[in-house]
C-alpha cells in the first residue's frame, strides 16, 4: 500500500493494495503505510494507537521506554551517541 494519492477511491485504493491496511487501521493517516509492521519502530505518527503502534513494531520500545517520545526510536542503542533528544 503506497498511501497518499494512491489510497483513494478513484485509484481503487492503490489497485486494492490498501484494502487490508484501510480495514485494519481506518484512522491511521500516514504517508507511507508500507512502513507499518516492517520490523522497525518508526515512531512519530506511526507509533500511535490508530496505527497499531507501527503495526506492533513499537510495542517493545514503548514497554521499555514508556516516557521516551522521540521521532526515530531505531536510533536508540545503535552504537552511536545521537545527542539532542536521544541523549
Amino acid at each position: 500500500c503506497d498511501g497518499g494519492e494512491y489510497n483513494t477511491p478513484e485509484c481503487g485504493y492503490d489497485g486494492s493494495d490498501c484494502l487490508v491496511f484501510n480495514e485494519k487501521y481506518p484512522d491511521c493517516k500516514i504517508s507511507k503505510p508500507m512502513l507499518l509492521g516492517n520490523g522497525e519502530c518508526d515512531g512519530g505518527e506511526y507509533n500511535t494507537p490508530e496505527c497499531g503502534y507501527d503495526g506492533s513494531d513499537c510495542l517493545v520500545f514503548n514497554e521499555k521506554y514508556p516516557d521516551c517520545k522521540i521521532s526515530k526510536p531505531m536510533l536508540l542503542g545503535n552504537g552511536e551517541c545521537d545527542g539532542g533528544e536521544y541523549n
